[in-house]
């Protein structure tokens, strides 16, 4: 392959673009990889696909040496799976819905389940059929709320996913664990410093799930990785150690009046100032917040919940809807229609909506919260004795130095990456809602459980860009990068003439070229664009030219070398082997 920028589609920009908010949305717009059509939609230009290619060829092969099987279903689907499935409602506003011209209802597809699960049912009848694992590569549609971060978050971008069906539980174990480590080749192979980490199931189902997070500061995941064990997860997942058992407390619940003190810092500023309880040393901690939502479930139904975290911590509203998944949540405002729900001084004692605690508020530990009166607070307000929870709820922030709730002596660090790949054992929710089932060797009935395991082909791209660029440009690794090579021809008579040659003799060799060619354009914009695109190894026809000289660059290393131009094609292969 020999590309010449005389003739390619390609438009480099010298300031960032206006909407551009991170790293590789600036870069790939600068570079003229890709192009914004709509909001969350990009034109793939021609440099741009060849790298969305060259990832996406590395997704496959491995997918196909861990001996899966590549189909390609449709990305408008009929309604009717998905409300098997109850999904349909489950995805809510998330999913592009539209009608046909006969009034039938239709969906872009944001993931294939419930037709990788019709598949089989159609396809297979006997245990000698399994185990099967499928994929496909194929545009998926989400109607995101907020696209942002160029290819991070779209309303339409490339997937890959697949699908293993088992007899089972132990052979759904041996498919997943062979996925991981597919997936593990898979980044390795595209250069990738990520992060595995346990995740949550959401809308899709299913109970083990992880997570690959790739490594970078505008990562919209939060994760943390403990200091003394190897336990990661993202934050959704983090599981909080119930305290251990105090001494039993005897002390009576006791009401005080504390006015002007709807917030957390006010009452326990004045809780010490009037020694409340004898102490004066009470701190964010000694305190019980209870954060009230209106929780959204699938169907229009709307519920009033409140939430009870010990009050130096706030609700992080990503864990509560993932403990509420397939619901949402959002803060409760109308507080004036409910005379019961005393803003700033609500208490969990007689509450009259669902209240779910977070597991430090156990069983025996008292609190200074809310006495459901305007200007009083309650003291020595027991769990378990003057509260029952209805439940727990993992919704509370997770921190920097937090207890790890493996190992228990380690502390928990915050980082920050850009989920690249997700798998899940489904297990038998799918096999389940269709019907599912094939003759097993004793010739009875046999449910066939499911494993799940995505890959975003395109959002991979954006994290590459992410962990391989510096201030210059771009620096693809070699495995998908646009071209091995990029010729620079500084312009003098015969010297375009001469890199086409080279390059020639490279693509001859096997290498993918670049060759800039382009007439009445300063070296010095050359150079400038050859760092931006980001290929790695660049030969000059320039300063060296009278001499029969060519001047290769490897990189950003600074090195520099001057080799006879009829030597270059020879060089680049002791380089690049």
């Amino acid at each position: 392959m020999l590309l010449r920028m005389s003739t390619l589609l390609l438009r480099t920009l010298r300031e960032d673009p206006a909407d551009a908010e991170v790293p590789s949305h600036r870069l790939l717009l600068r570079a003229g990889f890709i192009r914004r059509a709509a909001p969350g939609g990009y034109t793939w230009l021609p440099l741009g696909k060849l790298v969305l290619d060259r990832v996406t060829a590395v997704v496959r092969a491995e997918m196909i040496a861990a001996g899966a099987q590549e189909v390609l279903f449709p990305a408008l689907l009929p309604r009717e799976p998905y409300d098997v499935s109850n999904r349909w409602t489950e995805y809510g506003d998330d999913i592009f819905t539209l009608h046909d011209r006969r009034g039938a209802e239709h969906l872009l597809a944001p993931t294939h389940e419930e037709m990788f699960a019709l598949l089989v049912q159609d396809m297979t009848g006997s245990y000698r059929d399994f185990p099967l694992l499928l994929f496909q590569i194929q545009t998926k549609f989400r109607d995101e709320a907020r696209p942002r971060g160029g290819l991070l978050r779209g309303r339409e971008f490339l997937m890959k996913d697949a699908y293993s069906f088992d007899l089972t539980d132990e052979g759904l174990r041996d498919a997943y664990a062979g996925m991981r480590a597919a997936y593990q080749r898979v980044f390795a192979r595209l250069g990738l410093t990520y992060t595995t980490v346990a995740a949550m199931s959401g809308a899709m189902g299913g109970s083990a799930s992880e997570e690959f997070l790739a490594t970078a500061a505008v990562g919209e995941d939060t994760f943390v990785g403990c200091d003394t064990c190897s336990y990661a997860a993202n934050t959704e997942a983090v599981v909080t150690p119930a305290p251990a058992a105090g001494p039993a407390v005897t002390a009576e619940l006791v009401v005080h009046d504390t006015p002007d003190t709807p917030t957390i810092a006010a009452l326990v500023e004045m809780a010490n100032d009037r020694a409340l309880d004898g102490r004066t040393d009470w701190t964010a901690s000694d305190t019980l917040k209870n954060v009230v939502v209106t929780v959204h479930h699938p169907g229009g139904d709307d519920e009033v919940l409140a939430i009870g975290v010990p009050g130096d911590r706030d609700v992080d509203m990503k864990r509560l809807d993932a403990a509420l998944a397939p619901a949402t949540a959002t803060l409760f405002d109308d507080f004036a229609a409910r005379a019961d729900l005393v803003k700033g001084y609500i208490g969990p004692q007689h509450i009259k909506v669902r209240y779910l605690a977070d597991p430090r508020v156990a069983p025996g530990t008292a609190w200074l919260t809310g006495a459901n009166e305007k200007g009083r607070h309650a003291t020595n307000v027991v769990a378990g004795r003057d509260f029952t929870p209805d439940g727990t709820i993992e919704a509370a922030e997770v921190r920097a130095g937090d207890p790890c709730p493996v190992c228990g002596t380690g502390s928990l660090s915050i980082r920050r990456g850009i989920e690249i790949g997700h798998i899940f054992q489904l297990g038998r929710r799918y096999t389940e809602a269709f019907g599912v089932s094939v003759l097993g060797a004793d010739g009875k009935p046999v449910r066939p459980t499911m494993g799940s395991y995505g890959i975003g082909v395109s959002r991979a791209v954006a994290a590459i860009a992410e962990q391989h660029h510096d201030d210059r440009g771009l620096l693809w690794p070699a495995e998908v990068s646009p071209a091995d090579v990029h010729i620079v021809a500084t312009g003098r008579d015969g010297q375009i003439e001469t890199a086409l040659e080279v390059g020639a003799a490279l693509v001859a060799d096997g290498r993918r070229v670049l060759v800039d060619d382009r007439p009445n354009i300063s070296a010095g914009v050359k150079f400038t664009d050859a760092e931006l695109i980001g290929i790695r190894w660049i030969v000059v026809i320039g300063r060296g030219f009278a001499d029969g000289q060519a001047e290769i660059r490897r990189g950003r290393t600074g090195e520099r070398q001057s080799v006879p131009i009829t030597d270059v094609s020879r060089v680049i292969a002791s380089q690049l082997g």
